[in-house]
This record gives structure tokens, sequence and C-alpha cells, in this order.
């Protein structure tokens, strides 16, 4: 069975409460949704980066923009009632696992407390019809045995992040489990792999890490060079959520939780040998050198098993492999020439979608 997760008369009008509107894989959300007519509402922190996607692609002349604090439970409540949702993307959240090891405190606030508050506010959202935690795949316990993690593999987390989101998971299939299931209302999680693609400056991230040292004439230092990570564009994993998510609203007999990620008989690419790959597409030698100190730890292995979602769902990715390393560069390039960055970004959208329904190769 195939849900169609791109499907504009599914999408048009529904009311969309989306969290972390304002970060990397939110600001690309909340312009896909809003181009299929969806009533968006964003609600996340401001951009912490400049240059940043929100900006450069006007993310605000579409969604309906609220800026707040998931720790602040009043903000949260408000923003809950003004967008009454129909259905709600969860994916704000400190994603940074060094930053984590600084702030532990802050990220189980904003990853943990967050998520039980905008839970506890959904349960007196009237119109509410399905929820999608977005949470990560390092939310496995992780014994570094080069084993391709399933849905129902154990959860854990050695760094604050990783628990964080682990924690996020649980308390999900709490709230779930105790006040939703009585009201129909689906409530699941979705456990992406290492997102990348064009509009990413986050910090202590690859792709961002290889744009700034071209742009500043740089050594690129990398820290963990044979770390192996499951990559998927962008416009991928995002598919995949939408698609969760509207088979949620649907009542599609689906399982809590779902991995997004590269197809399972692909070899993960290490970090040194995607660093290569984007360095050669953005036009640079294939130069880096390893740092001299790596931080905190972090793992050097993680797989994810995401065929489950490929067989409920029917999703599945488009641009593994070279074109994912194609499009992010592409984006890069247009963003270095000084071009229109919104107008790049919709392109690649509409180009991803012709690519979904088979209309181009």
């Amino acid at each position: 069975m195939k849900i169609d997760g791109l499907d504009k008369s599914f999408w048009s009008g529904k009311r969309i409460l989306l969290t972390g509107h304002s970060g990397f894989k939110g600001a690309w959300a909340s312009l896909w949704l809003a181009s299929m007519g969806a009533d968006v509402t964003g609600f996340s922190l401001k951009p912490d980066t400049d240059p940043n996607l929100f900006e450069l692609a006007n993310i605000a002349g579409s969604v309906r923009s609220r800026f707040g604090d998931l720790r602040d439970i009043d903000a949260v409540r408000n923003v809950v009632q003004e967008a009454a949702p129909q259905i709600v993307l969860h994916m704000a959240a400190q994603p940074l696992v060094r930053r984590s090891y600084i702030d532990p405190v802050g990220t189980f606030g904003a990853n943990v407390m967050g998520t039980v508050h905008l839970l506890e506010a959904l349960r007196h959202a009237d119109a509410l019809e399905a929820v999608l935690v977005v949470t990560t795949d390092k939310v496995y316990e992780n014994t570094e045995q080069g084993v391709s993690f399933r849905e129902e593999d154990p959860l854990g987390g050695h760094d604050p992040y990783a628990a964080s989101k682990a924690a996020a998971e649980i308390v999900t299939s709490s709230y779930a489990r105790s006040f939703f299931e009585e009201k129909g209302v689906r409530v699941a999680t979705a456990r992406g792999g290492n997102v990348i693609g064009g509009g990413d400056f986050s910090e202590d991230r690859l792709v961002p890490d290889i744009w700034r040292a071209l742009m500043a004439g740089q050594p690129l230092v990398l820290r963990n060079p044979a770390a192996a990570r499951p990559w998927q564009h962008v416009l991928d994993c995002l598919c995949g959520y939408f698609t969760y998510a509207r088979a949620l609203t649907e009542g599609v007999e689906l399982p809590a939780a779902l991995n997004f990620g590269p197809p399972h008989d692909a070899a993960p690419l290490t970090v040194a040998e995607l660093a290569n790959a984007v360095q050669s597409a953005l036009g640079a030698d294939c130069v880096w050198e390893p740092a001299n100190d790596t931080g905190p730890r972090e793992m050097m292995t993680l797989e994810i098993d995401s065929r489950k979602a490929r067989s409920v769902l029917g999703w599945k990715d488009q641009l593994a492999g070279t074109p994912c390393v194609s499009w992010l560069a592409d984006w890069y390039r247009a963003l270095n020439a000084k071009g229109d960055m919104r107008a790049r970004t919709l392109d690649q959208i509409a180009a991803y979608e012709k690519l979904y329904r088979g209309e181009t190769s």
C-alpha cells in the first residue's frame, strides 16, 4: 500500500501546527506544506545562525510565525489555542550532540519537558486528529556493534541529546496511551536519519562546516572522519513525515514509531567519504584534516533500518546516493551566486514532487 504523502487535496486547508519552523528541517517543512495549501502555524525560537534558511527563504511570508520557548507552557498553550490544529508536527528541539554536553539541563528541558508541555496543551485541542513527534536515529541504545536498528530495539542514549530524545519517546508513548487513544487521536514518533540538504547552517554539522570552510578559504577540519551515519536528503525525510502524518490522520493501522533513513542495503558513508563527495560537488579540492581534539564522545557507527516505513506506508527515498549530494550542492551554489533562495528552495520542492510522481528522471 502506498500512502500519497504529497497529495495537495489532502493538505489544502488543513490546519497544521509545526514546531521548530525556524530551523533547517522546519523551514523546509513550512514552505512545502504552505505550497500544498496547508494553513500552517509555526512555533519556535528565533533562528540562531546568520545566515539561516528561515530568512533566506522568507518562511514568515508563507506561515503564521510565532516565536516562543517550548519550556514556557503558557506560550505553548497560547499557540495551540490560536492554531486550533488538526495535525501537529513536533520538530522543535535542541538538536546538537556537542551542545548537549555543554548544556544538558537546557537540552533535557527543551526536548523532554518541551514535549510534555506540547502534549499537555494538545489534550484540550478539540479539532486535533493526529500528532507526529519527530525524534532521531540516536534514540536507540547504541553499543556500536554495527547493527542496523529497528523500531523494536531498546531505547537508550549515551550523550544528553540522545538520552533526551529517547525520553521524549517514552513521554509521547505515555501521553498517547493515557490521554489520546480514548479520544481517537493518533500519536506517533518518527525517527529520522542524519538529514542533509541545502539551507543548513547549524554548528557542528558536516555540510555547513564544509560550506563555511569553503567560504572562508580555510581548511576543512573533521572531528571523526571514520564515523558512519545514515545520511538522507531533507526532502526524502520530510516526505516520510508527511506520509506518516497523513496515514495517522486517516486511521491507517500503523506502528507507533517508524524509522526514516537510507535504503538498508546501501553501505553507510563515513564522514570523510561524504565530505569528499560534497567538496567535489561544490567544485572544491577534496582536502581535509583531522581535528586535534574531537571533544566529547560521539558514536562512531550508527545505522537504522527503514524497511518498515517502506512497507506500511509505501514510502521510499527519491534522492538516495549521488542525487542527495548533487541537490544540496546545487542549493549552496545558488546561494554563493546570490540567487533568490526562496525561489531555489521552492524549485527543489517542485522538482522533488515530479520525481515522486514519476514525471521526470
